[in-house]
């Protein structure tokens, strides 16, 4: 009997911090609510204000889509969908949209613009307080937090930016232009889910929409997937300068420091948008981690020498790793990836059936790049399912008329040939034309009349006359030994590639 009552009684006492700590959830999660209700409100005002200050025209072609996401002490934190909408607001509207927060609230006397990804912001820099919290600590400088982000709870992410679940190994299509790319991500999972370190730092850059943030997405998946423990943490470039230039604000940045040393596995992509001061940080941390055999992988839209923004000793740690690029997707590959997106959409939608000759169609149509390949065949299910028609060529024909004349080829210029070959080998455009011989002119030289003839319908002895009046044979023996030389040397055939990708973009 006695023992019976003493076990009842020590469940009561095990229960009883279960239920207090769902309680203290409750409040906080009640707390979350009444803040994000006050934002919304007050955004609402502050939309109504700017509304009527620039009128209905400007207000739905630049504030529709802009999203307020936090107030952080006297920071306003805003997203937008592209970057090009964020760059034009705050250049053109911030000032006016700052004036129209301090209308309804004065204490706000900063704006913050991110880029939403897949349609997310980044996540919370600090987390809710619980009103205990927030009345025994009400006096508390918050300004002097460390602006470290909070590791959410998985699946959502791993910490720093958002993580798409699509984005994995089984879901990337592997081809020719990829192929090392997706194995030195692979080996660099498993090593790191092992606790062991392969290639250091791994750099890898294509130009937009054929697979580097998928494989900076896929490591991370993989590299977590069996142990919460780890630290790993995927950014873009953008939430990068953000978090860093947070930190400075809150004077914070040594706790800001710290957690970046403490990370086992760091992902940073989109490394082209890196500026200023977070460049500098980022070769602080890219050497602190280095030497601690931390791994780090990086993505960007170009090798590392041409990072203009970093200096030459953060290029040259970069350089020194492993260089991974990944060329233009061949034929071959979009027909894969055409096939496999098909595959996932039949297994997904009822009625959605795409015969052979379609997939053909898409594959030698879309030639751009990956995210239209996704797009085409996403815009023939919702033809299907919202029309009942079909998925036949001319349907296709049809649906994707606008996707391929707005994918077409731009003409390309002997001028901007010039312009781009100069500035990739760093010598000047008159050089190029002038009669030097010099092995570092020569060079440049014989690859600017190789893309003139590839990329131009100019004739020889029109392409001769551009390049400082040389004679047709001399066009054309660089053409040929420009073709041999890529031949023998993988490494040029992919910078020239490069070179094509920027003068076609």
């Amino acid at each position: 009997m006695d023992q019976n009552i003493f076990a009842g009684s020590e469940q009561v006492n095990m229960k009883q911090p279960v239920e207090q700590s769902a309680k203290q959830k409750q409040k906080q999660a009640a707390l979350a609510r009444k803040i994000e209700q006050s934002n919304s409100k007050l955004w609402t005002r502050v939309r109504t204000i700017l509304r009527s200050s620039v009128g209905e025209d400007v207000f739905t072609s630049w504030f529709a889509r802009i999203e307020l996401e936090e107030i952080v002490d006297d920071l306003a934190h805003l997203s937008v969908p592209t970057r090009f909408l964020c760059s034009w607001v705050q250049s053109n509207y911030k000032e006016r949209i700052l004036e129209s927060f301090q209308v309804e609230e004065k204490n706000i006397t900063q704006l913050h613009f991110t880029v939403r990804i897949n349609g997310q912001a980044r996540p919370r820099l600090t987390p809710v307080i619980s009103e205990e919290e927030n009345s025994l600590d009400n006096n508390k400088n918050y300004a002097a937090m460390p602006a470290i982000p909070v590791k959410p709870a998985r699946p959502d992410a791993l910490s720093g930016s958002a993580l798409d679940r699509k984005m994995t190994f089984e879901n990337f299509v592997v081809g020719r232009p990829n192929e090392i790319a997706f194995g030195v991500a692979k080996q660099v999972a498993h090593a790191a889910a092992n606790n062991s370190v392969t290639f250091n730092p791994v750099y890898i850059h294509s130009s937009v929409g054929l697979g580097k943030s998928h494989l900076l997405s896929a490591i991370a998946w993989a590299a977590g997937a069996n142990d919460s423990s780890k630290n790993i943490v995927y950014l873009t470039a953008d939430h990068f300068m953000y978090h860093f230039i947070t930190a400075v604000q809150r004077q914070s940045a040594i706790g800001f420091k710290d957690w970046l040393r403490n990370i086992d596995l760091l992902l940073i992509d989109d490394m082209q948008f890196l500026q200023g001061k977070s460049a500098t940080e980022f070769g602080h941390t890219l050497s602190a981690l280095l030497t601690g055999a931390k791994q780090v992988v990086v993505a960007g839209d170009a090798p590392p020498r041409d990072l203009d923004m970093l200096d030459e000793r953060v290029k040259s740690r970069l350089s020194g790793g492993l260089v991974v690029p990944i060329s233009s997707f061949d034929h071959d590959l979009r027909r894969a990836i055409v096939a496999k997106r098909a595959e996932q959409a039949t297994a997904r939608f009822a009625g959605v059936h795409f015969p052979e000759p379609v997939l053909d169609y898409i594959a030698h149509s879309v030639a751009s790049h990956g995210r239209d390949l996704d797009g085409a065949v996403n815009r023939l299910v919702a033809a299907n399912q919202l029309t009942g028609e079909q998925i036949t060529v001319p349907l296709a024909e049809k649906t994707l008329a606008d996707l391929i004349r707005a994918r077409e080829t731009r003409r390309v210029h002997i001028d901007d040939i010039l312009k781009i070959v100069s500035r990739h080998f760093k010598i000047a455009k008159n050089e190029i034309l002038s009669p030097r011989r010099s092995r570092d002119v020569v060079r440049p030289r014989q690859i600017a009349m190789y893309l003139a003839k590839s990329l131009t319908s100019r004739s020889l002895p029109e392409i001769g006359r551009r390049f400082g009046g040389r004679d047709h044979t001399t066009v054309l023996h660089s053409v040929r030994k420009v073709q041999q030389l890529m031949k023998d040397d993988g490494n040029l055939e992919q910078e020239i590639e490069l070179l094509k990708r920027m003068l076609e973009e």
